[in-house]
Order: structure tokens, then C-alpha cells, then sequence
């Protein structure tokens, strides 16, 4: 198969793994680290989880850190990304350990919250910087496979990280703290791999400016309005990353649901819940391997925006059918499926930006991204905990999420027929 071949090649390309290697590590400690503060906000036998406080955590977790993502973007177009990793990954480290001091001792809840968000906002320069880094490892010929495989082994690795977390924490002498310390030893061996790698390979390039922290941080705003307006004139990368938007604000609201459908509808304590959730997470993450496979063959046949044309169109149809009965069984399926058609999505719309967008200018658009993508999803979460029951079960969400996705399909067909009008090409 070509993708077969195609992987093959990547993966005999030495920087190419080397990057990979810092991905893996880091989205792994990533995932730990979510499943851990999950566990503490959410499934803690202390605790009584709702859909508001849910959507609280994911809003100090994820809001504040997306208004960070312009300042990454104007500081890694001008400082080495190799050292963006290496000194990101040991902060990252250092302060997942001070979160599990705060989760032994007797702290107020926003201290934790405090500690939390520097962790994630250091995540926002590290996972920009390796999406800008990837096209200097890898051809131009095979971006969309090194897409394909790149960013969704590290979702993998999330989730394989996720489930590390939760078998450590379902153990009898398992905790919060220890599954948070378990997040700090993998975000310093991403640290150590990270030096594997040349400084000067992964970008910015020579020409571009290189500005201390002061100066860099005085022409942020100037820098961003830049990218916008380069955003603006690529009209491709932006259709992608307006999809792919309204993709992520379906999955948050999606996720709200099945944190509280696995909290309380599913099961009677908190030890069941977290199977449960893990069950989920599984699928969805067999959902993101499937997608990795299919998308470089389906993006050659049906082009990047027919593939998420597809994507959305097949998640209107199915997340209703499978979701609406509100059982286990239907709703992992619906998990797997949801997985793919956001993977799918999300590496066709890599693809788009990373393609139309100059190097010069990759770091800020895609620190943009990051924060389109967290802001839908933290409204996302807020809008949910509005409508959700104690139980999770809504249809409204559910009916509402669909008729999203579907407007994301016909407006990517429609995307696709304006292309072909001034060209007559596909």
C-alpha cells in the first residue's frame, strides 16, 4: 500500500523520528497529566462533579492559556524550537511536581488551579512548536502522511498515557499525586530526546528576526495582527481552521456529556466511572489510529476539503443514531467514530495551514489555531453545563451537536465548488 511506503520512508528519515520521539514522550506526560487532574476535580469520592464545575475546570484550565497562544506564536517564529522543547518540557516538569505537593497538602482549590495552568500554558509553546517543526524533517511530497502519523501517534500517546494514568490510579496504593509524578518523568526524558536534535534544523529560519524576550514580547501585537493578515490571504487555512473550530466546539460539548454519563448514569462509584471513561477514551483513541490510515488515501481521492466534507457529514448522521439511546455500547461506538472524523479533520487542516502558510509565519498561525480551537471548546463545555442534567443525558446536545457537523459538511462542499468555479479543477 502507499501509505505502508510512505511510513516507511518517514520513519527512515532520523530527524523525522527524533521529533517524533519528543512528541510521543511529551503528549504521553500530557495525558497522564490531564487523566490526573481529571480524576482530582471530577471523580475524587470527596468531590460531587457537575456539569458547571466541569466546565469551571476546563475554563481555568484551558481559556487563560489560549490567550498565551499569540505571545507563542511571535516567540517561536523567533526563538530556536529545538530549545522551545528542551527548556519546555524540564519547566513542565518541574511544575507537575509541584502540583502533586499541592494535591497532599491542604491548599485552596485555586492554588491547584494556578499550578495546573502553567503547566498547560508551557504546553501551548511546545505543541505549536512541533507543528511548525515538522515540515523542516519532512518533504513537501509526504507532509500529509507525516501529518497523518505525526500529530496522531501523539494523540495516541495521549491517550496510551491517559490509560498508564488510569491503571496506576485504580491501584490499591495508587494516587493523584503519584499519577502527577509519573507526568514530571516523562516530560524530562521529552526534555533529554529533545537534545537529540540540531539546534539550528527545526527552524526559524537565518533571515527571520531573532529578538530578546522584552523586544519580542514589545512587537506581539504588531506581530499578530501580521499573521491575521496572512491568515486572511490564505484563504485555504482559513476554511480549514473555521471546520475545524466548529469540530472542536462539538467535541467539548460531546466530552461534558460522557464525563457525566460515566460519572453518575453509568455507574455507582467512582473506580467504575473511571473504567468507564477509559472504555471511552480507548475507542476514540482506536478512532484516531484508524483515521492516520485512511486519511493520506482518502485526502488523494476526494481532496483535503472533501475528506472533511465527509468527516462532518458522516459524524451528523452517526453521532444521533449512536448517541440518543444514551447506553454504553452505542455511545463507545459513537466515540470511535467521533475520534476518526475529528483525527481526519484535524490532520487535513494540518495539512492546509502548514501548505499555504509561509514558514516565517507558521509559528503565530498555528498558535492561532491553538487558541480558536481551545476557546470553542471551553464554550463548548459552558454552554453544555447549561443544558446538561445531573446525569448527562441531553438530547438538545446531542440533536444540537449534529446540526453543527452537518453545517460544517455543506460548507466544505460548498468550499470545494468555489475552488473548482475559477479553475474547473478539483
Amino acid at each position: 500500500m502507499p501509505v505502508v511506503r510512505d511510513l516507511r520512508v518517514l520513519l527512515r528519515l532520523r530527524y523525522f523520528r527524533r521529533l517524533l520521539a519528543v512528541r510521543l514522550l511529551s503528549q504521553s506526560a500530557d495525558g497522564v497529566y490531564q487523566v490526573a487532574l481529571a480524576t482530582y476535580v471530577v471523580f475524587s469520592p470527596e468531590k460531587q462533579a457537575t456539569p458547571g464545575a466541569i466546565a469551571s475546570a476546563m475554563a481555568v484550565l484551558l481559556l487563560p492559556y489560549s490567550f498565551v497562544g499569540p505571545f507563542a506564536g511571535v516567540l517561536l517564529d523567533r526563538w530556536s524550537r529545538r530549545q522551545v522543547f528542551l527548556y519546555g518540557n524540564l519547566l513542565r516538569a518541574v511544575l507537575a511536581c509541584c502540583t502533586a505537593l499541592l494535591i497532599l497538602s491542604s491548599v485552596p482549590a485555586w492554588l491547584f488551579y494556578v499550578s495546573a495552568l502553567c503547566v498547560t500554558a508551557v504546553n501551548r509553546f511546545v505543541l505549536a512548536g512541533l507543528s511548525a517543526a515538522l515540515p523542516r524533517v519532512v518533504d513537501a511530497d509526504r507532509l500529509v502522511v507525516a501529518n497523518s502519523l505525526s500529530p496522531t501517534a501523539g494523540t495516541l500517546a495521549a491517550t496510551a498515557g491517559g490509560g498508564l494514568a488510569f491503571a496506576v490510579r485504580l491501584l490499591p496504593a495508587g494516587s493523584d499525586a503519584a499519577v502527577v509524578l509519573l507526568g514530571a518523568t516523562l516530560y524530562l526524558f521529552s526534555a533529554l530526546v529533545s537534545l537529540s536534535l540540531p539546534r539550528r534544523l527545526l527552524g526559524p529560519d537565518a533571515d527571520a528576526s531573532h529578538l530578546r524576550l522584552r523586544e519580542a514580547l514589545a512587537v506581539t501585537a504588531r506581530g499578530l495582527a501580521a499573521g491575521l493578515r496572512h491568515l486572511a490571504e490564505r484563504r485555504d487555512a482559513a476554511r480549514a481552521l473555521a471546520a475545524m473550530t466548529v469540530m472542536r466546539f462539538c467535541y467539548g460539548a460531546l466530552t461534558v456529556m460522557v464525563l457525566m454519563l460515566c460519572r453518575y448514569a453509568w455507574s455507582e462509584t467512582e473506580s467504575d466511572g473511571l473504567s468507564l471513561l477509559g472504555l471511552a477514551l480507548g475507542a476514540s483513541a482506536a478512532g484516531f489510529f484508524v483515521a492516520a490510515v485512511t486519511t493520506p488515501w482518502a485526502v488523494g481521492h476526494l481532496g483535503r476539503f472533501g475528506w472533511m466534507a465527509l468527516c462532518a457529514g458522516a459524524a451528523a448522521v452517526l453521532e444521533p443514531a449512536l448517541g440518543l439511546p444514551f447506553v454504553l455500547g452505542p455511545m463507545l461506538v459513537a466515540a470511535f467514530v467521533l475520534g476518526l472524523v475529528t483525527q481526519g479533520t484535524k490532520i487535513a487542516t494540518d495539512t492546509v495551514v502548514q501548505t499555504s502558510v509561509d514558514d516565517a509565519f507558521r509559528g503565530r498561525v498555528f498558535s492561532l489555531y491553538d487558541v480558536l480551537v481551545n476557546i470553542a471548546f471551553v464554550i463548548a463545555a459552558a454552554l453544555s453545563a447549561l443544558l446538561l442534567p445531573a446525569d448527562g443525558r441531553s438530547v438538545t446536545v446531542v440533536t444540537g451537536v449534529a446540526v453543527l457537523y452537518a453545517a460544517v459538511s455543506v460548507a466544505a462542499f460548498r468550499w470545494i465548488r468555489a475552488r473548482e468555479a475559477p479553475s474547473g479543477t478539483t
